[in-house]
């Protein structure tokens, strides 16, 4: 039989008492951490949100109250009153290890079958075991701090941009399908038969409407969808820091941005975050550290060595050039003595299953580099490339021949997996950057068609419109993204609101005017009614908690994620639905023939 509140109402949070409440009468609530039976004396661990705090059971306390507490055990649910007294055990371990509470009156709120792991932070439980029983998962301190800081950084972000004169304002969850570069999420139409509402992967379009309604600032802590496959920091739902400002330039955008990052590492780290931020053109990105969102914590940046070697006696080098490829290298400086030609072997399996041919190297151990493919080179030629390179005894230097594209991509990911065994990344670093000037277009190479690279409202670059027909190569966008420590936080742009610019882009990337009118037709109508310019961006709130929390998944910051197949444990979702749900909604399953095929 379970005990009742009855009058007693909690007073304080287990984790807020300290010495200077000794003396006084409280009543806590909370799970039970540990039940400790010392004979004439029971302690109990008692948790909640805020922390654990001690209960003192002993030789003076009530006859019924003692046996009561003998009976509890583990995640027992309880209330307790008493008299917060000084501890004798002093544990500095915990903030409340100086105090205990002689309870003198005990209820038993709940009762608890042995959970199937331990509520600890250092837990050894297989995850999936975990989200199955993710209710129990989340009493863990680590991850309610977690949701606590994510809290907090909510909070930030609302008060900041409200200061900033920015509106919140909710915009639809059940929207039109419109390409946005993955797959949506369709919700069946029980009234519109055989129609189709789409959950929204970003705000788009509707954010750009509120800049045409007059709404000048708009923001919000917004919900979004893509069906695509998941990684570490992907999930099929995310939630972003949405705005949209009219009346703005790109400069505009980022300093108001830049003001809530230096703010929100200020208020929930104590970080000072020095502003302006820096810049890089998504070209210099590319060339120098092979990636649109480069980890700028550590060196190591690509060097272009295709002139050295262009006539060269080493075929792979000296053909990559004559076919219009390219040769670039880069140098782990210090990493010959880790870097084993064992480890260049797996480096090289490596770089092969992400599209190089081959990996050339030299590794600087003794007097004389070992070098892969010194026999087919002059000592001028080497020489010239350790010069270029920076290399020196103790240095590994790495060559991928191929075009551009490739070269830059492998030697990309190369560089951050050398980091890693290097132990190059310093922790505790914060390095922003704002990657800018995107090409607009991507050549599409399976279509042979171009496709947008952000979404088609981005606005080019005002020197490039002349370029939009006869060479999309050279148009670049007004459009940017936020990286940190080389995790892209947040995409935006400058849009389009000339009715005449957008049409001219719809059809540089294949579109008819009746496909973009059936596609974005209601945005279209809008900007014939007076639409001011306007950008903004979106900031990934999820992968900006798991960097601050200095987590490696984003599981770590939701309160209920999903796993890689974009299941949920805990509930068994997605699941199968009754005939009549579907009956009512006009669906029928077809068998998936996908074995036999």
């Amino acid at each position: 039989m379970l005990d009742k509140m009855g009058d007693l109402r909690r007073t304080h949070y287990c984790g807020t008492l300290r010495p200077k409440d000794e003396g006084s009468e409280v009543v806590v609530c909370g799970w039970v951490q540990r039940q400790r039976d010392l004979g004439q004396l029971i302690f109990i661990d008692l948790r909640d949100r805020t922390g654990i705090v001690q209960l003192a059971f002993d030789d003076q306390s009530e006859k019924s109250i003692f046996d009561k507490a003998f009976g509890v055990r583990s995640e027992y649910v309880l209330m307790a009153k008493g008299v917060v007294r000084h501890r004798s055990s002093e544990n500095k371990e915990i903030p409340t290890g100086l105090v205990e509470i002689f309870v003198t009156d005990l209820r038993v709120l709940g009762q608890a079958e042995t959970p199937p792991f331990e509520i600890v932070d250092d837990s050894n439980v297989k995850e999936d075991l975990r989200l199955k029983y993710r209710f129990l998962d989340l009493r863990r301190p680590v991850l309610q701090n977690n949701l606590l800081m994510r809290h907090k950084i909510m909070k930030v972000a609302r008060d900041y941009y409200d200061e900033q004169g920015f509106v919140e304002i909710e915009t639809p969850i059940l929207i039109k399908s419109t390409p946005e570069g993955a797959r949506d999420y369709l919700v069946p139409s029980r009234i519109h038969e055989g129609k189709f509402f789409a959950l929204p992967q970003s705000p788009q379009m509707y954010k750009q409407l509120l800049m045409v309604s007059g709404f000048d600032r708009y923001m919000q802590i917004a919900r979004c969808f893509r069906d695509e496959d998941l990684r570490a920091d992907r999930q099929p739902e995310f939630t972003q820091i949405d705005l949209e400002m009219s009346f703005v330039e790109m400069d505009d955008v980022l300093k108001v941005n830049e003001g809530f990052i230096k703010r929100l590492f200020h208020d929930v780290l104590n970080v000072e975050i020095e502003t302006p931020l820096p810049r890089m053109r998504y070209v210099d990105a590319m060339e120098q550290y092979g990636s649109d969102k480069p980890d700028t914590r550590f060196d190591m940046k690509i060097v272009d060595v295709s002139d050295l070697v262009k006539n060269c006696g080493f075929s792979v080098f000296s053909s990559a050039v004559e076919s219009g490829g390219t040769v670039r290298a880069i140098t782990a400086k210090g990493g010959a003595e880790k870097l084993s030609r064992k480890e260049i072997d797996k480096l090289t399996e490596m770089v092969k299953g992400i599209g190089a041919k081959g990996l050339g190297y030299v590794r600087w151990v003794e007097e004389e580099p070992t070098c892969s493919f010194k026999k087919f080179m002059t000592p001028e030629e080497m020489q010239a490339i350790f010069e270029r390179t920076n290399a020196g005894r103790g240095d590994v230097v790495f060559f991928v021949a191929d075009r551009k594209k490739t070269v830059l991509s492998v030697l990309g990911a190369l560089r951050l997996e050398v980091a890693k065994k290097l132990d190059m990344i310093p922790e505790g670093k914060w390095n922003f950057l704002w990657i800018t000037e995107f090409p607009f277009f991507e050549y599409n190479e399976e279509t042979g068609t171009y496709d947008a690279m952000h979404h088609p409202f981005t606005a080019p670059m005002d020197d490039c419109i002349q370029y939009l027909d006869s060479d999309p190569e050279k148009v670049y966008a007004k459009c940017y993204d936020l990286v940190l420590n080389g995790i892209e936080l947040s995409s935006g742009s400058i849009r389009i609101t000339d009715p005449h610019l957008q049409n001219k882009m719809f059809r540089a990337l294949g579109m008819s005017n009746e496909e973009a009118y059936e596609k974005f037709g209601f945005l279209m109508d809008a900007f014939k009614y007076g639409a001011p310019p306007h950008g903004g961006m979106g900031i990934g709130l999820d992968r900006l908690c798991m960097l601050m929390l200095g987590g490696e998944s984003l599981r770590e910051v939701i309160a209920f994620p999903k796993v890689a197949n974009s299941s949920e444990l805990m509930s068994g979702a997605p699941a199968e639905v009754d005939e009549q749900q579907l009956k009512d909604l006009s669906i029928k399953i077809a068998p998936n023939n996908k074995e036999s095929e």
